[in-house]
């Protein structure tokens, strides 16, 4: 059994420098890795990032995380993902890691994601310059996922984690007012996810939303904004299959 702890939407900034050190320093005592899925910061300042730095710096876990859309407010996520990195963050964008956990190779694939909407509701790659630029952004981060966690299994990942901020499913949505739908996540990270196979998919970003949900293809997905879980962290706990 694989414990994977997560946590997504925590916006620190100086003022919170320590807050979720105490719960963090619990980690080797309940989880294997952690998970950060996005909005780590509140605008994406250097100093905002060092706080987040700090607070996941030598932890007895390896740390994983994709960036959010406030991290990127400042226009500099890679001062951010800097930051983090030299703590030993590994910080994905269109890429994946493994971690061997147990006999267990335990693969994380992920991206921030984007927007766009879902099956029924969604915007499409027609029309003006700025709306297929939109759509062809959703495409790529969706693509860069199903592309890396496709990598995983040709390395014999014995279990598959799809990282993301932007939701794949409007399922850990439900809460969240109808109209923002569309700015909250895309169909086509779940098409990626059920394409290429995964055993969890994480995400953040809907601060009401709803902590359980899953893709068409039967991948269980988990919004795990602080605000929605309530606590430092979630822990997931993930068995490889047979053979």
């Amino acid at each position: 059994m694989i414990r994977v702890a997560a946590v997504g939407d925590i916006h620190l900034g100086p003022d919170s420098a320590g807050s979720l050190r105490p719960a963090f320093d619990t980690l080797g005592d309940c989880a294997d890795l952690l998970l950060l899925a996005g909005d780590l910061t509140r605008h994406g300042t250097r100093e905002e990032a060092r706080v987040v730095a700090a607070e996941v710096a030598g932890l007895p876990v390896p740390v994983v995380a994709v960036l959010g859309n406030h991290d990127y407010q400042s226009d500099r996520p890679d001062l951010v993902t800097r930051e983090l990195a030299e703590e030993g963050v590994h910080v994905l964008e269109g890429d994946c890691v493994t971690f061997g956990i147990r006999g267990v190779t335990v693969g994380i694939a992920g991206t921030k994601g984007f927007g766009g909407g879902f099956a029924g509701r969604s915007a499409t790659e027609f029309g003006e310059p700025e709306m297929k630029a939109f759509i062809r952004y959703s495409r790529a981060c969706a693509d860069g996922l199903g592309r890396t966690l496709r990598e995983l299994d040709a390395r014999g990942s014995g279990l598959r984690v799809a990282l993301t901020h932007f939701s794949p499913v409007p399922d850990t949505l439900a809460g969240e007012p109808l109209e923002i739908y569309p700015f909250l996540g895309s169909y086509l990270l779940a098409e990626a996810i059920d394409g290429a196979g995964a055993d969890l998919a994480v995400h953040g970003h809907a601060h009401l939303g709803t902590e359980h949900g899953m893709t068409g293809g039967g991948v269980r997905v988990r919004n795990v904004a602080m605000p929605v879980i309530g606590r430092a962290f979630a822990v997931y706990h993930l068995s490889p299959s047979p053979g």
